[in-house]
């Protein structure tokens, strides 16, 4: 088994070459020789269970990997009981679209902390993921992965590596998804050698075990950041960090084998298909 690599979302070309309905993309990311694709439900899980299922068809037809998004909407550590309930919605919605889609991972922001203090939204946080855990269960849909996502500004929660470990702590088939972009942002640039990369992998090991570092879900893509973290992606041709070449070289050594999900903006498919081949290259060296 080896590392697979695909888009966020339906990249440029895709709508370049005549296609405008997802249920088109796993074959058309067979054309380009990629092995993933996370489906964008960040502004709400509203795809029909017709369509849905059809996209999961096609996928595994074509041996597709599926991810989902989950709606951005999401705030677990509000205070709110109407925007905690809409928080726990979202997730029972995401994991329906999942279950439809045949989809394996659902990746999620913890959202802001609003005004409490980062230690006691962090509190709030779990309290609320506790109830979304049993929703999980209740749904039979355990065997589906929630992922919380590094963050990539520091007002977020999430935007520290240890917070997302902590969370995914609570239950099994809670993994992290790791953003590197997110990371070289709230570091101000950091995470620009394989060094920086493997500890990552490392601290995921010892944290939740060797599978999790093994099969780590990652996204990757150039950011744009201030000094308040993340402000806007880029493509691999662009002068941003972080560089990709040494986490290919940490993962093609590492013999690790993540789903790596590439955000780019609009050259997502392509940059995943460069990613890829610098890590094939890598991997033939070792």
């Amino acid at each position: 088994m080896t590392a697979c690599f695909g888009p966020a979302g339906n990249p440029d070309a895709f709508y370049a070459a005549g296609f405008r309905a997802s249920a088109d993309m796993p074959r058309w990311l067979v054309q380009q020789n990629l092995q993933a694709y996370e489906y964008q439900c960040s502004r709400g899980a509203t795809v029909r269970e017709d369509t849905a299922r059809l996209i999961g068809q096609r996928a595994a037809e074509c041996g597709i990997l599926l991810s989902i998004h989950a709606p951005y909407y999401i705030s677990l550590a509000t205070e709110d009981e109407t925007i905690s309930a809409n928080t726990v919605n979202h997730f029972v919605k995401s994991l329906q679209a999942a279950r439809w889609l045949g989809a394996d991972r659902i990746v999620f922001h913890m959202g802001g902390p609003g005004k409490a203090s980062r230690s006691a939204a962090l509190e709030r946080v779990k309290a609320l993921f506790a109830v979304v855990l049993n929703e999980r269960a209740r749904m039979g849909c355990e065997d589906i992965c929630l992922q919380p996502e590094t963050m990539g500004k520091q007002n977020q929660l999430g935007s520290c590596l240890e917070e997302v470990l902590d969370l995914c702590a609570m239950a099994p088939q809670v993994r992290p998804a790791v953003d590197f972009g997110h990371l070289h942002a709230v570091t101000g640039g950091g995470y620009t050698t394989e060094e920086e990369f493997a500890a990552v992998f490392d601290r995921v090991g010892e944290a939740l075990g060797a599978e999790a570092a093994r099969y780590l879900h990652i996204h990757f893509s150039r950011i744009e950041y201030t000094r308040a973290g993340e402000k806007r992606h880029w493509t691999l041709a662009d002068p941003y960090g972080p560089p990709h070449e040494p986490l290919m070289a940490v993962i093609a050594e590492g013999r690790y084998t993540p789903r790596v999900i590439c955000e780019s903006a609009g050259t997502q498919a392509l940059d995943a298909c460069q990613m890829q081949e610098l890590y094939r290259r890598r991997l033939n060296e070792c």
